[in-house]
């Protein structure tokens, strides 16, 4: 599970070790106190099964003593043994890739360089290099989007896809890939734009791609009416709560809407936000307590199941 948007230039990392309980906890208190755009907070269990690692990730150095005082109610004496170190951009890259593996769902496959043997003769295959901007595919927000794409592709084949807030652009690759039809792609982030554009050159999908800068739909490529028959929007809540109306608006009659970046408990509040723009909940899933969801216009709800 990670909490904020890894940090485009981050100088300084917090590890430590705990309980899933404490890790859980710290990530949503240090997701709640730190600016999302420049503090990153991941929790992963580790290969014991028991313990978990707790990273924080700062584009600026940290007050050390208010970190400890803050997450002290939390993990008690655990708070002394947090580690702060300083990193360069060199390590920040070798460490997102040697965390990069080879990450499946259905048909797709995203991989770095070094996991090439992966792929599989029938394979829709992604290849990242992860660099500064989100998204590589073993998160649960990237991961959930592409398992709810590939459920998608199974009931038909949508012939304009906007990804909403590309990030390294995995989900608007993967709709390229497997559709083979442009995709239009924008982020915010000019540096998620660099990094995008340079990963659909590394897998040929530059013609595939048309990328724009700007913040959700507010850019010609994007701004149409009842236009995208699939819309990806794997940001945030607050966000996705501030985009609804213009979101749901480029949705086109019969359009699948996914969104994801939400912890479970933003769930509720979301689907309430989208309904009031008439839109149910088609499908949902949770991986390491990311949701992600699947909207459609109109109707009622699916029964659970």
């Amino acid at each position: 599970m990670i909490e904020g948007l890894p940090p485009h230039r981050p100088t300084h990392v917090l590890r430590l070790l705990t309980d899933e309980r404490s890790a859980r906890a710290t990530t949503d208190l240090l997701g709640e106190m730190f600016d999302p755009t420049e503090t990153a907070v991941a929790a992963f269990e580790a290969e014991d099964g028991v313990t978990w690692r707790l990273e924080a990730y700062f584009a600026d150095a940290p007050d050390e003593d208010m970190v400890r005082d803050l997450i002290r109610p939390v993990v008690g004496d655990q708070a002394d043994e947090a580690v702060f170190e300083t990193i360069d951009q060199q390590d920040w890259v070798r460490a997102s890739l040697e965390g990069l593996k080879p990450v499946r769902a259905g048909r797709f496959l995203v991989h770095g360089a070094h996991d090439r043997e992966h792929v599989r003769a029938h394979d829709l295959a992604i290849e990242i290099e992860a660099a500064l901007a989100f998204g590589t595919g073993h998160h649960g927000t990237t991961l959930g989007c592409l398992r709810a794409l590939a459920d998608v592709l199974k009931r038909g084949r949508p012939a304009r896809v906007l990804d909403v807030g590309t990030g390294t652009g995995i989900l608007a690759f993967a709709a390229a890939r497997a559709l083979r039809t442009p995709v239009i792609a924008g982020d915010l982030d000019p540096e998620a734009i660099l990094t995008a554009r340079a990963n659909a050159r590394l897998n040929g999908l530059g013609p595939s791609l048309r990328l724009y800068q700007g913040p959700g739909v507010e850019h010609p490529l994007a701004r149409r009416a009842r236009y995208f028959d699939l819309v990806f929007a794997n940001i945030l809540a607050r966000p996705l709560r501030r985009l609804a109306p213009s979101l749901t608006r480029v949705v086109a009659d019969g359009g699948t809407l996914v969104l994801s970046g939400l912890i479970e408990r933003d769930v509720p509040g979301i689907l309430s936000t989208y309904a009031h723009q008439g839109f149910h909940l088609a499908g949902r899933g949770v991986i390491e307590g990311w949701a992600t969801l699947v909207l459609r216009r109109g109707g009622a709800a699916a029964r659970p199941r």
